[in-house]
């Protein structure tokens, strides 16, 4: 009698243990915790690992080893193309109201409003690069101010087909979510040949993206000491490794609940900053050189703006995580809508009106032209929060390489990181420390604010928010398209490509240049 006494008064504290958990987890996701944060699209990197089809793939493989019918065949790796109306095996952890992130939740993952998806797209594409706008008008003029309002166009519109991706009709003639992240689509468009390659290239492409982000972050706050505090006998280099000694128990993260409390806070704190920079703008409008803004362009630097303005609309990555995780799906294409109409009216007036208050004097961080009397209060605060998004995408980035490369299964190219008690091994723990001191090395020989940003956007930025989604939308949906759809989708994977290939072409020839210089000093 004892024992049964104890047994459920056991149940029941666990019961209330899950559901406090449950309640505190769907406060922080109404407030905006769940994804309200950095401006490279890894609001979602924690909830969709940047890799779902990875550990679904490897669940759908256990269940079908361990309850499958015998001779059956087990499903390709990464292939989670599962029936959501219930005609197919669902995981109990990958099912929609148990996912991966029911470990957060408690007991299931709490849905989000429009209002709440469109702040996280929000501050994916209004985040901290929005400081180097005012250096693409430099170079582009009024063309630069064209391509803002183009690139907010394009990169909502594939933003949609993207998501359009995820979905196939059943037999019944039902719209059915057959898909779950950019990596599944890609998938289904290289099978049955290749039906692993195409996530592959997603993945190396978002792993590139998060790095470079993480460069970009040590490259900046560098830059912000440095000039915040030009008397001191400090140069730019020792700043960045002063911000990466900050930075380096990040390799010691295991998850990111500490971290993203702070997401909202830091977020915020930036809306302020740039509300700041504009009022003094505004004071100074007297003054605008309205002459200083060309129509032609630097034949050379231009395409080196294109990746700077494409790199800060990029949000592609968890879009699919996001539309997935909303209250109503159907909400999904008004949302983008509104935020990227937002997005480019703020980014053009701020590019603008920065430009035309500094001119020919706009250097690539646009708060390194403030009066030295602000620049220092502004600079510290858009350090600490480069630092404190730094953990957001460097966390996402050795995710995906771990379990790419050292916890695939038999297909690991290295052996497990883990020891058997869930403790990384020190090895593995190197190898963190290591991506650390790798991004201070680029930060150190390559310290170029807007040269690092366009390359990126050229390299990735153009690929994961043009060429593929157009690709991948003509590849999957091409029979049930309109003829101004295929228009479209053709038009955007050749202008994107022309745009890509030369913004990459010179912002890597400035690159090799600068690490010649530095390699020089």
């Amino acid at each position: 009698m004892a024992t049964l006494l104890r047994s459920k008064l056991s149940n029941v504290a666990t019961s209330v243990s899950n559901k406090s958990q449950a309640k505190m987890s769907g406060v922080f996701a109404r407030m905006g915790f769940q994804a309200a944060t950095d401006e490279e699209a890894v609001g979602f990197a924690h909830c969709d690992d940047l890799d779902m089809e990875h550990r679904q793939g490897v669940q759908m493989d256990i269940l079908k080893s361990d309850g499958g019918e015998e001779g059956a065949e087990p499903p390709l790796e990464g292939d989670i193309h599962y029936q959501r109306d219930g005609t197919g095996p669902l995981p109990p952890s990958a099912s929609k109201e148990g996912g991966v992130c029911s470990e957060l939740s408690g007991q299931g993952k709490p849905k989000i409003t429009a209002w709440e998806a469109g702040w996280n797209v929000t501050n994916a594409i209004q985040g901290m690069f929005v400081l180097g706008l005012p250096y693409a008008i430099l170079h582009g003029g009024y063309l630069g101010l064209f391509l803002i309002i183009f690139a907010a166009v394009v990169c909502c519109y594939t933003g949609k087909i993207l998501i359009a991706c995820l979905y196939e009709e059943n037999e019944d003639g039902e719209i059915v979510r057959v898909r779950d992240s950019y990596v599944d689509i890609a998938n289904a468009c290289c099978a049955p040949r290749f039906p692993t390659l195409g996530g592959r290239i997603v993945n190396v492409a978002q792993i590139i993206e998060l790095v470079m982000t993480c460069i970009l972050y040590v490259v900046v706050s560098g830059n912000l000491m440095y000039n915040s505090f030009p008397n001191l006998p400090v140069s730019q280099k020792s700043w960045s490794i002063i911000a990466t000694a900050v930075l380096l128990p990040c390799a010691f993260l295991k998850n990111l609940k500490a971290v993203s409390k702070f997401s909202l806070l830091c977020t915020l704190a930036h809306f302020v900053i740039n509300i700041l920079v504009i009022a003094y703008c505004l004071s100074r409008a007297r003054d605008w050189a309205w002459d200083k803004v060309k129509f032609y362009i630097d034949v050379k630097k231009f395409p080196i703006s294109i990746g700077i303005i494409v790199f800060s609309y990029t949000s592609q990555i968890f879009l699919p995580s996001l539309e997935g995780n909303m209250q109503n799906p159907k909400e999904f294409h008004c949302m983008m809508n509104w935020t990227h109409i937002a997005a480019c009216i703020l980014k053009g007036l701020f590019a603008l009106v920065a430009y035309l208050t500094w001119a020919d004097e706009t250097k690539e961080v646009i708060t390194d032209n403030l009066p030295s009397t602000i620049r220092a209060v502004v600079n510290i605060f858009l350090v600490a929060k480069a630092l404190l998004s730094y953990p957001l995408p460097f966390f996402a980035a050795v995710e995906v390489l771990e379990r790419s490369l050292f916890q695939d299964g038999n297909r690991a190219f290295f052996p497990n990181c883990y020891g058997g008690d869930g403790r990384l091994k020190s090895w593995g723990l190197t190898l963190r420390c290591a991506l650390v001191v790798f991004t201070l090395l680029m930060a150190i020989y390559v310290p170029h604010f807007a040269l690092l940003m366009g390359l990126t956007g050229s390299l990735t930025g153009a690929g994961l928010c043009f060429l593929l989604p157009s690709l991948f939308h003509l590849k999957l949906l091409w029979r049930k398209l309109l003829w101004h759809h295929v228009f479209f989708d053709v038009a955007i994977f050749v202008i994107g490509g022309i745009c890509s290939i030369s913004g990459f072409i010179h912002s890597l020839e400035g690159l090799i240049e600068a690490f010649r210089t530095n390699a020089e000093d």
